[in-house]
């Protein structure tokens, strides 16, 4: 009777363990994609040079505020920019003169988008694109610039 009660509570203890691992794991997966328990979102478009490291997924920000996620990147054939669709919560409206700008978190942290909105008053509306955007700025190429410079002052 004693194994049979140690038995049980070690099963119990084991599914309860699994129960809160799912729990977790359905959690995260859907904190990261943009309409999963979200408010109703439009679509919005911007071409960048260069997105450096920039992922799907990331945030869209606005004064460090998350307002949005970016759902696609893709590469247009005939310009060769970087072409990012995002998710934009319907509760944020932005002026048509809104900028994009690719920003790190930190030093060496994640890259988001930061929205700057304008004095327009007009605005974006589903499916419209950013014209006003800054490409990611790759630590890299500012090292070689650094260097370049330095060797040329000698």
């Amino acid at each position: 009777m004693r194994r049979l009660t140690i038995d049980l509570s070690v099963g119990i203890f084991v599914l309860i363990g699994i129960l809160c691992l799912t729990f977790l794991a359905f959690r995260v997966a859907t904190s990261n994609t943009p309409g999963l328990g979200a408010t109703h979102t439009y679509t919005l478009y911007a071409n960048f040079n260069n997105i450096g490291s920039l992922k799907v997924t990331a945030p869209v920000k606005i004064s460090g505020f998350v307002v949005g996620r970016i759902t696609s990147i893709s590469l247009d054939t005939k310009t060769y920019k970087a072409v990012v669709i995002m998710q934009i919560n319907d509760n944020y409206k932005l002026s048509t003169d809104t900028s994009a700008e690719i920003l790190t978190t930190g030093l060496l942290g994640e890259q988001y988008i930061a929205l700057q909105s304008g004095a327009d008053n007009e605005y974006l509306k589903n499916g419209d694109t950013i014209s006003i955007t800054s490409s990611a700025i790759v630590l890299e190429e500012l090292i070689g610039k650094f260097m370049t410079n330095m060797t040329g002052k000698n």
